[in-house]
Protein backbone atom coordinates (compact mmCIF):
# COMPACT_ATOMS: atom_id res chain seq x y z
CA UNK A 1 0.00 0.00 0.00
CA UNK A 2 1.16 3.54 -0.85
CA UNK A 3 1.22 6.63 1.40
CA UNK A 4 0.73 10.19 0.20
CA UNK A 5 3.41 12.85 1.60
CA UNK A 6 2.62 13.80 4.88
CA UNK A 7 1.76 17.55 4.02
CA UNK A 8 2.07 19.36 0.50
CA UNK A 9 4.52 21.61 2.32
CA UNK A 10 6.93 19.20 2.90
CA UNK A 11 7.63 18.92 -0.76
CA UNK A 12 8.72 22.74 -0.82
CA UNK A 13 11.72 25.05 -0.75
CA UNK A 14 12.78 25.58 3.06
CA UNK A 15 11.96 29.33 3.76
CA UNK A 16 9.17 29.89 1.41
CA UNK A 17 5.79 28.99 2.04
CA UNK A 18 5.06 29.37 -2.13
CA UNK A 19 5.57 26.03 -4.33
CA UNK A 20 8.11 26.83 -7.43
CA UNK A 21 9.86 29.48 -5.52
CA UNK A 22 13.57 29.53 -4.40
CA UNK A 23 14.58 31.19 -1.08
CA UNK A 24 14.19 35.23 -0.68
CA UNK A 25 18.02 34.50 -0.03
CA UNK A 26 19.60 33.51 -2.73
CA UNK A 27 17.32 35.14 -5.39
CA UNK A 28 18.10 38.74 -3.95
CA UNK A 29 21.65 37.84 -3.29
CA UNK A 30 21.62 36.80 -7.47
CA UNK A 31 19.85 39.85 -8.32
CA UNK A 32 22.46 41.96 -6.80
CA UNK A 33 24.90 40.44 -8.29
CA UNK A 34 23.63 41.02 -11.85
CA UNK A 35 23.07 44.48 -10.83
CA UNK A 36 26.68 44.96 -9.79
CA UNK A 37 27.88 43.72 -12.46
CA UNK A 38 26.05 45.55 -14.96
CA UNK A 39 25.94 49.06 -13.16
CA UNK A 40 29.30 48.62 -11.19
CA UNK A 41 31.43 49.31 -14.46
CA UNK A 42 29.67 52.34 -14.76
CA UNK A 43 29.81 53.51 -11.27
CA UNK A 44 33.39 52.68 -11.00
CA UNK A 45 34.21 54.65 -14.48
CA UNK A 46 32.52 57.75 -13.60
CA UNK A 47 33.66 57.51 -10.05
CA UNK A 48 37.57 57.32 -10.93
CA UNK A 49 37.56 60.04 -13.21
CA UNK A 50 35.71 61.94 -11.53
CA UNK A 51 37.70 61.86 -7.90
CA UNK A 52 40.80 62.14 -10.34
CA UNK A 53 39.59 65.88 -11.53
CA UNK A 54 38.29 66.66 -7.85
CA UNK A 55 41.96 65.66 -6.62
CA UNK A 56 43.11 68.29 -8.96
CA UNK A 57 40.57 71.24 -8.61
CA UNK A 58 41.45 70.79 -4.58
CA UNK A 59 45.23 71.03 -5.41
CA UNK A 60 44.83 74.03 -7.59
CA UNK A 61 42.58 75.68 -4.85
CA UNK A 62 45.24 75.08 -2.14
CA UNK A 63 47.58 75.78 -4.03
CA UNK A 64 46.68 79.18 -4.98
CA UNK A 65 46.00 79.92 -1.12
CA UNK A 66 43.52 82.94 -2.04
CA UNK A 67 39.96 81.23 -1.06
CA UNK A 68 40.54 82.59 2.28
CA UNK A 69 40.45 86.36 1.66
CA UNK A 70 37.42 86.20 -0.86
CA UNK A 71 33.84 86.87 0.37
CA UNK A 72 31.90 83.94 2.38
CA UNK A 73 29.01 84.27 0.26
CA UNK A 74 30.67 84.54 -3.29
CA UNK A 75 33.46 81.85 -2.59
CA UNK A 76 35.53 82.45 0.21
CA UNK A 77 35.77 80.63 3.61
CA UNK A 78 38.41 78.52 5.79
CA UNK A 79 38.43 75.52 3.54
CA UNK A 80 39.11 75.49 -0.20
CA UNK A 81 36.00 73.40 -1.07
CA UNK A 82 33.91 75.94 0.40
CA UNK A 83 33.97 77.92 -2.73
CA UNK A 84 31.48 74.80 -4.26
CA UNK A 85 28.62 76.10 -2.05
CA UNK A 86 29.18 79.79 -3.41
CA UNK A 87 27.45 81.83 -5.82
CA UNK A 88 24.19 79.78 -6.38
CA UNK A 89 25.27 77.61 -3.79
CA UNK A 90 24.69 80.10 -1.55
CA UNK A 91 21.29 80.94 -2.93
CA UNK A 92 20.09 77.11 -2.85
CA UNK A 93 21.20 77.09 0.70
CA UNK A 94 19.34 80.12 2.11
CA UNK A 95 16.19 78.41 0.07
CA UNK A 96 16.58 75.01 1.72
CA UNK A 97 16.87 76.82 5.49
CA UNK A 98 14.66 79.65 4.89
CA UNK A 99 12.28 78.68 2.41
CA UNK A 100 11.22 81.63 -0.29
CA UNK A 101 10.26 85.01 -0.02
CA UNK A 102 8.85 86.45 -3.66
CA UNK A 103 9.66 90.05 -3.66
CA UNK A 104 12.32 91.79 -5.02
CA UNK A 105 15.20 92.49 -2.35
CA UNK A 106 18.44 94.21 -2.75
CA UNK A 107 21.49 91.95 -3.17
CA UNK A 108 23.92 93.20 -0.02
CA UNK A 109 27.25 93.77 -1.14
CA UNK A 110 26.77 93.06 -4.57
CA UNK A 111 29.51 94.99 -6.95
CA UNK A 112 29.36 94.98 -10.82
CA UNK A 113 28.75 96.60 -14.42
CA UNK A 114 25.45 96.45 -13.54
CA UNK A 115 22.62 97.17 -10.30
CA UNK A 116 22.30 94.25 -8.73
CA UNK A 117 18.49 92.82 -6.81
CA UNK A 118 18.56 89.30 -5.94
CA UNK A 119 15.49 87.33 -4.64
CA UNK A 120 15.99 83.70 -3.83
CA UNK A 121 12.48 82.70 -5.49
CA UNK A 122 14.66 82.66 -9.30
CA UNK A 123 16.02 79.21 -7.97
CA UNK A 124 13.46 76.19 -8.64
CA UNK A 125 12.31 74.26 -5.94
CA UNK A 126 13.16 70.49 -6.04
CA UNK A 127 17.12 70.76 -5.29
CA UNK A 128 16.99 73.07 -2.28
CA UNK A 129 14.06 70.87 -1.04
CA UNK A 130 15.63 67.25 -1.35
CA UNK A 131 18.45 69.21 0.71
CA UNK A 132 16.37 70.37 3.08
CA UNK A 133 15.28 66.21 3.67
CA UNK A 134 18.55 64.90 3.50
CA UNK A 135 20.08 67.63 6.17
CA UNK A 136 16.43 66.68 8.70
CA UNK A 137 17.33 62.80 8.03
CA UNK A 138 20.97 62.84 8.16
CA UNK A 139 22.03 66.34 10.90
CA UNK A 140 24.03 67.59 8.10
CA UNK A 141 24.13 71.50 7.37
CA UNK A 142 22.97 72.74 3.88
CA UNK A 143 26.30 72.46 2.77
CA UNK A 144 27.04 69.12 3.54
CA UNK A 145 23.19 68.15 2.42
CA UNK A 146 23.36 70.05 -0.75
CA UNK A 147 26.57 68.14 -1.53
CA UNK A 148 25.38 65.09 -0.98
CA UNK A 149 22.38 65.22 -2.91
CA UNK A 150 24.41 66.29 -6.08
CA UNK A 151 26.87 63.60 -5.79
CA UNK A 152 24.47 61.15 -5.80
CA UNK A 153 22.87 62.54 -8.38
CA UNK A 154 25.77 62.63 -10.45
CA UNK A 155 25.82 58.93 -10.30
CA UNK A 156 22.27 58.28 -11.13
CA UNK A 157 23.06 60.78 -14.53
CA UNK A 158 25.90 58.91 -15.42
CA UNK A 159 23.69 56.01 -15.38
CA UNK A 160 21.07 57.37 -17.29
CA UNK A 161 23.97 58.69 -19.58
CA UNK A 162 24.86 55.03 -19.72
CA UNK A 163 21.70 53.35 -20.71
CA UNK A 164 20.74 56.00 -23.51
CA UNK A 165 24.10 55.92 -25.36
CA UNK A 166 24.07 51.81 -24.51
CA UNK A 167 20.74 51.51 -26.43
CA UNK A 168 22.46 53.73 -29.43
CA UNK A 169 25.87 52.54 -29.80
CA UNK A 170 26.34 49.88 -28.01
CA UNK A 171 27.81 49.26 -23.72
CA UNK A 172 31.09 49.89 -24.59
CA UNK A 173 30.29 53.78 -26.04
CA UNK A 174 28.21 53.65 -23.53
CA UNK A 175 30.83 53.97 -20.46
CA UNK A 176 32.81 56.17 -22.58
CA UNK A 177 29.77 58.46 -22.32
CA UNK A 178 30.49 58.24 -18.70
CA UNK A 179 33.42 58.92 -19.16
CA UNK A 180 32.87 62.02 -20.97
CA UNK A 181 30.25 63.13 -18.86
CA UNK A 182 32.96 63.15 -15.71
CA UNK A 183 35.45 65.27 -17.72
CA UNK A 184 33.04 67.36 -19.99
CA UNK A 185 33.46 71.43 -19.76
CA UNK A 186 31.40 72.46 -16.99
CA UNK A 187 31.72 69.41 -15.04
CA UNK A 188 32.86 70.77 -12.17
CA UNK A 189 29.91 71.64 -11.20
CA UNK A 190 28.40 68.21 -10.96
CA UNK A 191 29.90 68.11 -7.50
CA UNK A 192 29.22 71.46 -5.78
CA UNK A 193 25.72 72.60 -4.51
CA UNK A 194 24.01 73.39 -8.04
CA UNK A 195 21.27 71.22 -9.48
CA UNK A 196 22.95 70.15 -12.66
CA UNK A 197 23.15 66.46 -11.69
CA UNK A 198 19.86 66.57 -10.57
CA UNK A 199 18.31 68.08 -13.47
CA UNK A 200 20.94 65.54 -15.82
CA UNK A 201 19.47 62.61 -13.90
CA UNK A 202 15.95 63.51 -14.31
CA UNK A 203 16.31 64.60 -18.44
CA UNK A 204 18.44 61.02 -19.54
CA UNK A 205 15.92 58.98 -17.83
CA UNK A 206 13.14 60.90 -19.23
CA UNK A 207 14.89 60.47 -22.46
CA UNK A 208 15.23 56.78 -21.90
CA UNK A 209 11.44 56.26 -21.07
CA UNK A 210 10.50 57.91 -23.91
CA UNK A 211 13.21 55.57 -26.47
CA UNK A 212 11.76 52.41 -24.57
CA UNK A 213 8.03 53.73 -24.90
CA UNK A 214 7.02 54.20 -20.97
CA UNK A 215 5.19 57.00 -21.34
CA UNK A 216 4.02 57.95 -17.73
CA UNK A 217 7.46 57.37 -16.98
CA UNK A 218 8.83 59.86 -18.97
CA UNK A 219 5.84 62.13 -18.08
CA UNK A 220 6.60 62.09 -14.52
CA UNK A 221 10.11 62.49 -14.87
CA UNK A 222 9.99 65.54 -16.99
CA UNK A 223 7.21 66.76 -14.51
CA UNK A 224 9.80 66.69 -11.96
CA UNK A 225 12.32 68.10 -13.98
CA UNK A 226 10.45 70.92 -14.63
CA UNK A 227 10.62 71.40 -10.63
CA UNK A 228 14.32 71.72 -11.01
CA UNK A 229 15.28 74.16 -13.96
CA UNK A 230 13.67 76.57 -16.26
CA UNK A 231 15.27 75.14 -19.26
CA UNK A 232 13.24 71.65 -18.61
CA UNK A 233 10.85 73.05 -21.10
CA UNK A 234 13.00 71.46 -23.87
CA UNK A 235 12.35 68.26 -22.52
CA UNK A 236 8.89 68.75 -22.35
CA UNK A 237 8.93 69.63 -26.14
CA UNK A 238 10.92 66.74 -26.86
CA UNK A 239 8.93 64.58 -25.06
CA UNK A 240 5.57 66.09 -26.36
CA UNK A 241 7.16 65.78 -30.35
CA UNK A 242 8.26 61.86 -29.87
CA UNK A 243 4.36 61.42 -28.29
CA UNK A 244 2.93 62.88 -31.24
CA UNK A 245 5.42 60.57 -33.56
CA UNK A 246 3.73 57.79 -31.57
CA UNK A 247 0.23 58.92 -32.09
CA UNK A 248 1.02 59.53 -36.17
CA UNK A 249 2.51 56.25 -36.41
CA UNK A 250 0.03 54.08 -34.17
CA UNK A 251 2.50 52.56 -32.03
CA UNK A 252 1.66 53.00 -27.91
CA UNK A 253 -2.40 53.69 -28.46
CA UNK A 254 -3.25 57.18 -27.47
CA UNK A 255 -3.99 57.41 -23.64
CA UNK A 256 -0.52 56.72 -22.56
CA UNK A 257 1.24 59.13 -25.07
CA UNK A 258 -1.29 62.28 -24.57
CA UNK A 259 -1.64 61.40 -20.68
CA UNK A 260 1.88 61.95 -20.51
CA UNK A 261 2.28 65.17 -22.64
CA UNK A 262 -0.37 66.55 -20.17
CA UNK A 263 1.87 65.69 -17.21
CA UNK A 264 5.35 66.56 -18.39
CA UNK A 265 4.98 70.51 -17.94
CA UNK A 266 2.68 71.02 -15.37
CA UNK A 267 5.88 71.12 -12.54
CA UNK A 268 7.41 73.93 -14.94
CA UNK A 269 4.34 75.43 -15.96
CA UNK A 270 2.94 75.53 -11.65
CA UNK A 271 6.21 76.88 -10.21
CA UNK A 272 6.36 79.79 -12.73
CA UNK A 273 2.68 80.15 -12.23
CA UNK A 274 3.43 80.08 -7.98
CA UNK A 275 6.05 82.87 -8.49
CA UNK A 276 4.12 84.87 -10.44
CA UNK A 277 0.96 84.62 -8.00
CA UNK A 278 3.32 85.58 -5.09
CA UNK A 279 4.33 88.49 -6.77
CA UNK A 280 1.52 89.62 -8.15
CA UNK A 281 2.85 89.69 -11.65
CA UNK A 282 2.34 86.75 -14.21
CA UNK A 283 5.87 87.71 -15.48
CA UNK A 284 7.90 87.66 -12.05
CA UNK A 285 9.94 84.81 -12.99
CA UNK A 286 11.40 86.50 -15.62
CA UNK A 287 11.28 89.98 -13.90
CA UNK A 288 13.61 88.25 -11.22
CA UNK A 289 16.11 86.75 -13.46
CA UNK A 290 16.13 89.82 -15.54
CA UNK A 291 16.11 92.62 -12.33
CA UNK A 292 18.72 90.32 -10.17
CA UNK A 293 21.48 89.07 -12.71
CA UNK A 294 20.47 90.37 -16.12
CA UNK A 295 19.37 86.92 -17.85
CA UNK A 296 16.70 87.72 -20.20
CA UNK A 297 15.81 86.29 -23.70
CA UNK A 298 17.68 88.76 -26.51
CA UNK A 299 17.23 86.58 -29.27
CA UNK A 300 21.31 85.68 -29.40
CA UNK A 301 22.40 88.90 -29.62
CA UNK A 302 24.62 88.90 -26.37
CA UNK A 303 26.04 85.72 -27.66
CA UNK A 304 27.10 86.89 -30.86
CA UNK A 305 28.77 90.18 -29.32
CA UNK A 306 30.77 87.44 -27.31
CA UNK A 307 31.68 85.47 -30.18
CA UNK A 308 32.54 88.08 -32.47
CA UNK A 309 34.80 89.82 -29.70
CA UNK A 310 36.79 86.81 -27.76
CA UNK A 311 38.28 85.55 -31.14
CA UNK A 312 39.81 88.97 -31.72
CA UNK A 313 40.84 89.22 -28.13
CA UNK A 314 38.46 91.57 -27.27
CA UNK A 315 36.10 91.45 -23.75
CA UNK A 316 34.74 94.70 -23.42
CA UNK A 317 31.34 93.25 -23.55
CA UNK A 318 28.56 92.74 -20.76
CA UNK A 319 30.33 90.08 -17.83
CA UNK A 320 33.95 89.60 -19.68
CA UNK A 321 35.61 86.80 -17.97
CA UNK A 322 38.91 85.70 -20.61
CA UNK A 323 39.46 82.54 -19.15
CA UNK A 324 35.93 81.13 -18.92
CA UNK A 325 34.97 82.85 -21.99
CA UNK A 326 37.26 81.05 -24.13
CA UNK A 327 36.48 77.64 -23.03
CA UNK A 328 32.77 79.03 -23.45
CA UNK A 329 33.42 79.80 -27.25
CA UNK A 330 35.13 76.24 -27.78
CA UNK A 331 31.91 74.73 -26.27
CA UNK A 332 29.73 76.37 -27.90
CA UNK A 333 31.62 76.04 -31.23
CA UNK A 334 31.48 72.39 -30.95
CA UNK A 335 28.42 71.86 -30.63
CA UNK A 336 26.86 72.25 -33.85
CA UNK A 337 29.86 69.83 -34.97
CA UNK A 338 28.88 67.36 -32.43
CA UNK A 339 25.20 68.02 -33.52
CA UNK A 340 25.62 66.84 -37.13
CA UNK A 341 27.41 63.94 -35.99
CA UNK A 342 24.58 63.12 -33.85
CA UNK A 343 22.07 63.43 -36.60
CA UNK A 344 24.20 61.10 -38.60
CA UNK A 345 23.58 58.07 -36.07
CA UNK A 346 19.52 58.76 -37.10
CA UNK A 347 18.89 59.28 -33.29
CA UNK A 348 15.32 58.78 -31.90
CA UNK A 349 13.49 62.09 -32.16
CA UNK A 350 13.34 63.20 -28.22
CA UNK A 351 17.07 63.55 -28.28
CA UNK A 352 17.02 65.54 -31.44
CA UNK A 353 14.81 67.94 -30.26
CA UNK A 354 15.95 67.94 -26.76
CA UNK A 355 19.45 68.67 -27.36
CA UNK A 356 18.18 71.51 -30.07
CA UNK A 357 16.23 73.26 -28.02
CA UNK A 358 18.28 73.31 -25.13
CA UNK A 359 20.61 75.14 -27.15
CA UNK A 360 18.77 77.49 -28.78
CA UNK A 361 17.43 78.02 -25.00
CA UNK A 362 21.00 78.88 -24.12
CA UNK A 363 22.28 80.67 -26.62
CA UNK A 364 19.15 82.77 -26.89
CA UNK A 365 19.47 84.09 -23.54
CA UNK A 366 21.59 86.79 -22.04
CA UNK A 367 24.04 85.73 -19.03
CA UNK A 368 26.86 85.51 -17.64
CA UNK A 369 28.69 83.60 -20.59
CA UNK A 370 31.48 82.02 -18.39
CA UNK A 371 28.54 79.67 -17.11
CA UNK A 372 27.68 78.83 -20.86
CA UNK A 373 30.17 75.76 -20.59
CA UNK A 374 27.74 74.69 -17.28
CA UNK A 375 24.55 75.43 -19.16
CA UNK A 376 25.33 73.44 -21.86
CA UNK A 377 26.24 70.18 -19.69
CA UNK A 378 22.97 68.72 -20.02
CA UNK A 379 23.70 68.21 -23.67
CA UNK A 380 24.39 64.40 -22.91
CA UNK A 381 23.07 63.39 -26.63
CA UNK A 382 26.09 64.83 -27.66
CA UNK A 383 27.96 62.78 -25.71
CA UNK A 384 26.57 59.65 -28.47
CA UNK A 385 28.69 60.33 -31.42
CA UNK A 386 32.14 61.15 -29.36
CA UNK A 387 31.26 57.94 -27.70
CA UNK A 388 30.56 56.16 -30.55
CA UNK A 389 33.84 57.37 -32.84
CA UNK A 390 35.87 56.63 -29.67
CA UNK A 391 34.56 53.04 -28.81
CA UNK A 392 37.27 51.65 -31.70
CA UNK A 393 40.09 52.41 -29.11
CA UNK A 394 42.08 49.99 -27.46
CA UNK A 395 41.01 49.81 -23.26
CA UNK A 396 44.67 51.40 -22.68
CA UNK A 397 43.86 54.15 -25.21
CA UNK A 398 40.81 54.97 -23.72
CA UNK A 399 42.42 55.23 -20.31
CA UNK A 400 44.73 57.06 -21.27
CA UNK A 401 42.83 59.43 -23.52
CA UNK A 402 40.22 60.00 -19.87
CA UNK A 403 42.35 59.22 -17.53
CA UNK A 404 44.36 63.18 -18.94
CA UNK A 405 41.20 64.54 -19.53
CA UNK A 406 39.99 63.94 -16.07
CA UNK A 407 43.51 65.18 -14.83
CA UNK A 408 42.97 68.15 -17.00
CA UNK A 409 39.28 68.88 -15.77
CA UNK A 410 40.13 69.76 -12.51
CA UNK A 411 41.38 73.04 -13.98
CA UNK A 412 39.42 73.86 -17.08
CA UNK A 413 35.63 72.50 -15.11
CA UNK A 414 37.01 73.19 -11.92
CA UNK A 415 39.35 75.60 -11.11
CA UNK A 416 38.93 77.96 -14.21
CA UNK A 417 35.08 77.83 -13.73
CA UNK A 418 34.60 78.19 -10.08
CA UNK A 419 37.65 80.59 -9.08
CA UNK A 420 38.29 82.68 -12.10
CA UNK A 421 34.97 82.58 -13.39
CA UNK A 422 31.35 82.71 -12.34
CA UNK A 423 30.34 79.32 -11.66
Amino acid sequence: MTTAPAHPADSRPCGDDRPGRLPAGPDLRRRLRRAAAHHGPVLATYGVLKLAGFAVFLYLLDSAGDFREKHPRFGGGAHPWDVLGSWDGWWYQQVALHGYDPALEPLPGATGLITLEGNSAAFFPLYPALMRLVSECTGLGPYGAGMTVSVLASFVAALGVHAVTARLAGRRAGLIAVGLWAVWPGSGAEWAVYSESLYVALASWACHAVMTRRWLTAGVLTFTAGLSRPTAVALAAALAVAALLALYRRRDGVVRPLAAVAIAPLGLAGYLGWVGHRMGDWNGYSKLQDGAWAHKFDYGRHTLDVLSSVPVGHFDYLFAMAFPDVIGVGVVLLVPVLTVLLLQLRPPAVLVVYTVVSFAMVMGTQQYFANVSRYLLPLFPLFVPVAAGLRRLTLPSLAALLGVAALASGSYAGYILFELGVP
